[in-house]
């Protein structure tokens, strides 16, 4: 080797001349080239070329040192000294010494980025050194007639780095090359050494190779703490990172797209890291850039900062578009999961990728392939202390330990609980992440068999998310709720809940027995949460209120005859009953009765039951509608508790409102329904029907009796006061006195019915007695059979029946027909009748007198009613008596014309009519002296007529001129006053 020339700078130097020599273009080509590296590719890059060879040159543990001595940058570096290859590299532009897999740089170009600083750089090294000059290089060229020719044309401008030239000099002690830079007069130093103090730090972390960086006075040197901890020490400050570097080869076809002088670094090698702060806690990234491992302009949005040996194109700043790049970008993909394995469980989700426009379209491969790859690797922490895949992982809305450590076993790949923050739940979504809401916590655990203690730590743990979310209240309503008798209840509402404590706890009357339905939480499950959700406590009240248990009382009988003891459904419910209103279904109860079998309870009666005197002795027994409770059984509960359930003691009453139809259980209750519905119209049904029972099971010869209880009960004898009410009407027709129905006799001041109706007979009974039994006391027609014994008794001719009382009877009759009590086309009509004079007569001699003024000439017997004309409807009576109306029999002529005058014209009826307040007729009336009518065979004097035009005509006397002006003016009851002032006109006639 030339101790002058160690690296063969002279052979160097004129090959390169000869071949600008022979081709001017090479000359111009290889200063465009350098031109563009100096100006483009390698602007801003000269500390990070420099230290990227400096960690080739160390290997490892590299210093690299930076100062500005006399106008000169000096950049020293441990490692390997300079070589002739070396030396070859930095002369040419497309050719690199560092052929081996593990260096960093690829094409012996960056070295370019001095030019960026200096005209005239130079390299001293423990094995010599080497310069490069631009004046020395002009002076070259200007000998060649071509490229001289280019230089001018250039205004001087060389490719500097093309001509090496030994020179003196060795590196400072310690450091084996030094890269000296005599700066421009335009460069600043000062912002150029403050430029490379802020880069300092990430060399440390981009060059492994490097192990301290000195500038002027600062050092920065890296700590590696173990294999994935870096601190990086600095003046001010130190940067602690997380990593995780993975390396291996690339394959053929990846390298295939390369070109030669790359294909030599077959391996691939990726560095993640992530900030930390002083506790350890990652500070993940907003924006950063590729390092390939020194910074490119491929702008990034990952959390961490990827250092890895991407192919990238000559000027170091983009990501050369090859297979090897995607393939480098695919294992940087796979390999990002490990680094977030290293952190903390809680901290992992800070460097998931979150939703975002990509900065590059490297950015937005990597940030892809990261996402996919964090979906199906298995890095988040589980509940069970394993580590699950976000695909496969579950997570819960809100954070509850408690709820995780319960569902652990319950849901696959269930997530710690401290995922379920609120800090957390972007990250997982974009690794979608399947949350857990109430819905699905609900569906999680149904199907489950699991002990009730089990249950109530999961209500526990539910009750701060639904006091918490209003929206979880709705879908917690589903929980299971495991029942005292073994069964899991689906869903919250009509669960019943028992007392934690059995001894206080209504619900443990039930909580053993089979009643289908019936939902009773077992006591150990049972929570403050569930009665939120729609449960209720067990109280007696909300136990009667339950429909299943309604459901097992009314099939309680049937029950029984089939074998089931339901003797503890009975204890359970009369116990319940005891600390509650009964509800109306509790007299289905089945009891058991002295025969032995069961009954429903009302249809039993007490042993000492009041009602026992009255009954008919057939109407108690086995096969028949009513038992007697078994004594023993009724001696241990309260008389009061077994009347609530309906056990009889003495009549009971039964109310139903807003009844539609009649209740069936009542004996002729439909005629009394039909009877009132065509009575009442639209008036019907009624709002209330109020029936007292069993009034068909007294015996014959007990109605006395039966009827002093019904009175002594004040709600029986409410029943019977009401005089359209369905008990009122049935004891009326139904209930013995003597033998005989209490309609069928009167009350014995009611003398205005002696004749009709007998006393009542003394049965023991007081008249209020009898008043509530239906005997009458008034005159009424209330139903057919009303009308029809009331005519029978008017033609019963062993009855004496007074004349004023058989016209109040016809008028009774007349106003049941016109009001439509009675139809007289539903009534046989009687074959004698009681006249006006109160003889009984055929019916085929009498008829119905309608018309007043007929009464004087009328042959046959009459049948009259009571009352003015205007108040009595004649024709309904004939229809019902199927007889003549009288005005039919009027085929009468007067006798002679008489005097006719207008009635103001007569004398005193102007003054009669202003005494007795009536206003004068209008019209005239005929006047006669003797006033006489002709029949067919003779003719009758009578004393006022109305003639077939309807002329009035009287006699002139007081009685016939009265009634004719009474029925003129429309005051008939007036007649007799009429009379008495026609005679005597002074006032004082009415005052007699």
């Amino acid at each position: 080797m030339n101790e002058a020339d160690p690296f063969g700078t002279v052979a160097l130097r004129r090959a390169v001349i000869q071949a600008w020599e022979a081709s001017p273009t090479r000359f111009r080509e290889d200063a465009n080239a350098e031109e563009d590296l100096r100006l483009g590719g390698y602007r801003d890059r000269l500390l990070v070329e420099l230290a990227q060879n400096a960690a080739d040159a160390a290997g490892s543990d590299g210093v690299l040192r930076v100062e500005y001595v006399d106008g000169e940058l000096r950049v020293a570096n441990t490692g390997a000294p300079l070589t002739s290859d070396g030396v070859a590299a930095l002369a040419s532009l497309r050719a690199s010494a560092k052929r081996e897999g593990t260096s960093v740089g690829r094409f012996g170009v960056g070295f370019a980025a001095v030019l960026a600083v200096t005209d005239e750089p130079s390299v001293v090294s423990t094995s010599g050194g080497v310069g490069f000059s631009a004046s020395r290089t002009a002076e070259a060229v200007a000998e060649l007639p071509g490229p001289a020719e280019e230089l001018r044309q250039r205004a001087g401008s060389v490719p500097v780095l093309r001509l090496p030239w030994s020179v003196p000099g060795a590196p400072p002690d310690g450091f084996d090359t030094e890269v000296r830079l005599p700066l421009r007069a335009d460069v600043d130093a000062a912002a150029l050494l403050d430029a490379f103090i802020d880069q300092a730090p990430d060399l440390l972390l981009a060059l492994p190779g490097l192990r301290e960086v000195r500038i002027g006075e600062r050092v920065w040197h890296r700590e590696d703490r173990g294999a994935d901890r870096i601190v990086v020490h600095g003046p001010l400050r130190s940067d602690r990172w997380l990593v995780h570097r993975s390396s291996g080869k690339l394959s053929e076809a990846a390298l295939a797209g390369l070109g030669v002088e790359a294909r030599h670094a077959t391996e691939w090698r990726v560095c993640w890291a992530v900030p930390l702060d002083e506790s350890g806690n990652p500070i993940p990234l907003a924006q950063d850039v590729l390092h390939a491992p020194t910074p490119t302009e491929e702008r990034l949005s990952l959390p961490a900062r990827l250092l890895a040996s991407v192919p990238v194109e000559p000027d170091r700043r983009r990501v050369a578009a090859t297979p090897a790049s995607d393939a480098v970008l695919t294992f940087a993909a796979e390999c990002y999961p490990a680094l977030v394995c290293k952190l903390p469980a809680e901290q992992r989700s800070a460097l998931v990728p979150l939703p975002g426009f990509p900065l590059s379209d490297v950015d937005d491969k990597l940030r892809q392939g990261v996402n996919d790859r964090l979906r199906v690797a298995a890095w988040l922490p589980g509940a069970v202390g394993d580590r699950v895949a976000p695909l496969e992982a579950r997570v819960l809305d809100h954070v509850s330990p408690e709820l995780v450590e319960l569902l652990t076993d319950v849901v696959p790949g269930l997530l710690v609980a401290d995922l379920s923050d609120a800090r957390h739940r972007r990250a997982l979504h974009a690794m979608e992440v399947r949350r857990l809401g109430a819905a699905e916590l609900v569906e999680a655990v149904s199907g489950l068999r699991r002990p009730p203690e089990w249950w109530y730590r999961l209500y526990d743990a539910l009750a701060p998310v639904e006091r918490s979310d209003p929206d979880a209240r709705e879908e917690f309503a589903a929980l299971p709720v495991p029942l005292a008798d073994g069964r899991t209840a689906t869903g919250v509402r009509d669960v019943l809940l028992s007392h934690r404590d059995a001894d206080l706890d209504p619900a443990a009357l039930l909580s053993t027995l089979d009643i289908s339905g019936l939902r009773i939480a077992h006591p150990d499950a049972t929570h403050p949460l569930l009665e939120r959700l729609g449960a209720h406590q067990a109280g007696p009240a909300e136990l009667l209120d339950a429909p299943p248990l309604e459901e097992a009382v009314r099939s309680s009988v049937s029950d029984a005859r089939e074998g089931v003891d339901v003797l503890p459904l009975a204890e359970a419910v009369l116990r319940l009953v005891a600390g509650a209103q009964p509800r109306d279904w509790v007299g289905a109860l089945a009891l058991p009765d002295a025969g032995g079998g069961f009954r429903r309870a009302g249809e039993l009666l007490l042993p000492d039951a009041e009602l026992l005197e009255v009954l008919d002795a057939e109407s108690i027994g086995e096969d028949a509608p009513l038992a007697v409770l078994r004594e023993e059984f009724a001696a241990r509960w309260p008389r009061e508790l077994l009347r609530s359930f309906g056990v009889l003691d003495t009549f009971a009453v039964h109310v139903e409102e807003d009844p539609t139809e009649p209740d069936e259980d009542f004996p002729d209750v439909r005629r009394w329904w039909a009877e009132q519905e065509a009575l009442r119209g639209e008036q019907w049904p009624p709002g209330r029907f109020v029936g007292i029972r069993d009034l068909d099971l007294v015996a014959d010869e007990a109605w006395p009796t039966a009827i002093r209880q019904l009175a002594a009960n004040p709600e029986t004898a409410r029943a019977l006061r009401d005089p359209d009410g369905y008990s009122a009407w049935w004891v009326a027709r139904y209930a013995l006195l003597a033998g005989r129905p209490p309609r069928a006799w009167r009350m014995p001041g009611a003398e205005e019915l002696a004749g009709l109706y007998d006393v009542a007979p003394d049965v023991g009974l007081a008249p209020e007695h009898l008043r509530l039994a239906g005997v009458r006391s008034e005159l009424h027609v209330v139903d057919p059979d009303d009308a029809v014994d009331l005519l029978d008794r008017l033609g019963d001719r062993e009855r004496a029946v007074r004349a004023g009382t058989a016209l109040r009877a016809h008028q009774a009759l007349a106003d049941a027909v016109a009001s439509g009590v009675i139809d007289p086309a539903q009534i046989d009509p009687p074959e004698t009748v009681r006249s006006v004079s109160g003889a009984v007569v055929s019916t085929g001699r009498a008829v119905v007198l309608d018309d007043p003024w007929m009464l004087g000439v009328l042959e046959a017997p009459l049948v009259v009613a009571g009352g003015s004309p205007e108040d009595f409807d004649a024709e309904a009576l004939a229809e019902l008596l199927d007889l003549p109306l009288a005005s039919e029999e009027n085929t009468h002529q007067v006798v002679g014309q008489g005097r006719t005058q207008q009635w103001h014209e007569v004398a005193r009826v102007p003054a009669a009519c202003e005494l007795l307040a009536v206003a004068v007729p209008s019209g005239a009336v005929a006047l006669h002296d003797e006033l006489r009518v002709r029949t067919s065979s003779s003719e009758h004097r009578v004393h006022w007529w109305i003639d077939s035009t309807g002329a009035v005509h009287a006699e002139r006397t007081p009685d016939g001129l009265g009634r004719a002006l009474a029925w003129a003016a429309g005051a008939w009851t007036e007649r007799f006053a009429f009379a008495a002032l026609l005679a005597d006109p002074e006032a004082t006639t009415l005052l007699r």
